[in-house]
């Protein structure tokens, strides 16, 4: 085994400590927001506005939060795992200078109205071409410390972190695919219905891998650490993988109901966002009854409260997005200020 010394944490840290801030700063304009919209008049200026700030919070928050989090977690996870330091370290440490320039320039270009108009994917085609770099050598860095690793097997979290990495970088390339205009100008390769079914194809599976596949990597890994029990089912955990992303990928059509796209098309991210339920509780239900044999942990561990809170949360979470998605029940709050994607 690889002694600790060994390893790259530097980077770690560096996403560790910029997750805190970032998520400092994201929440803080998402407090901004809410008050914006009960009290009007602040709304002082047009950069400052709630339109400008809306796309401003939900990128700091998925990606410049979430987005820290996932890289500490996963470049940490991959090395334990694996028994092996980082690959190409100098490009781990491109992965962290790239994705806080990618930040910054969101944090510039959003208020000042610089927008392609596609949710969660707000960016112009300049910031995702970086995007884009950093991406691919996130996943260089990733797969190549898997090659080097000196195990035979790959733990379930990596498939997790690895499904993520790649499912990310197709919804990008593909929906961020754009003619440009100007350099702060482009239009979407696609138009019309194809261009909302493409747009909420990624809006849906940006939250099924970036912000559920991602982060079920760091349960699979954090949970069992802190527990000091291993997982409760690894057979279950293996069928929640590919179940999962099997699955997700077929939901999206359920962000359109009553509208232009066909109602097959519908019908089918609706059937698709019911078979969900089955995976996400599968994994809900491992991960807490990974504490079984640990239970009294949780009155004097609060790193294994959170975790377990999160993990009820989770499904929570993935009961309601599956029930919403039945037309019936979505005729209710469609088009309504309750209903916020």
């Amino acid at each position: 085994m690889q002694s600790q010394a060994t390893y790259n944490y530097k980077v770690v840290r560096q996403f560790a400590v910029m997750t805190v801030i970032w998520g400092i700063v994201g929440m803080l304009v998402g407090v901004i927001i809410a008050a914006q919209l009960v009290w009007p008049e602040l709304n002082v200026h047009e950069w400052l506005s709630y339109g400008r700030l809306r796309p401003l919070h939900t990128n700091a928050v998925i990606f410049a939060f979430g987005g820290c989090a996932l890289f500490a977690t996963s470049y940490f996870a991959v090395q334990r795992t694996s028994h092996a330091p980082l690959f190409a370290p100098a490009l781990a440490a491109f992965t962290f200078w790239g994705w806080q320039l990618v930040i910054v320039l969101a944090a510039v270009s959003l208020p000042l109205g610089i927008t392609s108009g596609k949710e969660y994917a707000e960016l112009e085609w300049p910031i995702d071409i970086l995007i884009t770099l950093v991406w691919v050598s996130y996943a260089v860095v990733f797969f190549g410390t898997i090659v080097k690793r000196t195990v035979s097997h790959i733990y379930v979290a990596n498939w997790f972190f690895g499904g993520f990495i790649l499912t990310v970088a197709v919804l990008h390339l593909v929906n961020s695919a754009a003619v440009p205009v100007t350099l702060f100008k482009s239009y979407s390769a696609y138009a019309g219905v194809q261009d909302a079914m493409v747009q909420w194809w990624y809006g849906h599976n940006a939250v099924g891998f970036f912000l559920t596949a991602g982060f079920l990597g760091m349960m699979y890994y954090f949970v069992p650490k802190q527990a000091g029990r291993p997982v409760y089912s690894y057979r279950l955990s293996v069928v929640h993988f590919w179940a999962l992303i099997f699955t997700y990928m077929w939901a999206g059509p359920h962000h359109l109901h009553y509208t232009a796209l066909p109602d097959w098309t519908q019908s089918v991210g609706m059937i698709f966002s019911l078979i969900l339920l089955a995976p996400s509780w599968g994994g809900m239900i491992n991960g807490i009854m990974t504490l079984s044999g640990a239970w009294h942990k949780l009155r004097d561990d609060p790193i294994l409260k959170f975790m377990i809170t999160s993990l009820s949360f989770y499904g929570m979470s993935t009961f309601e997005g599956p029930m919403m998605s039945i037309k019936t029940v979505n005729a209710l709050s469609h088009y309504t200020d309750w209903t916020v994607r």
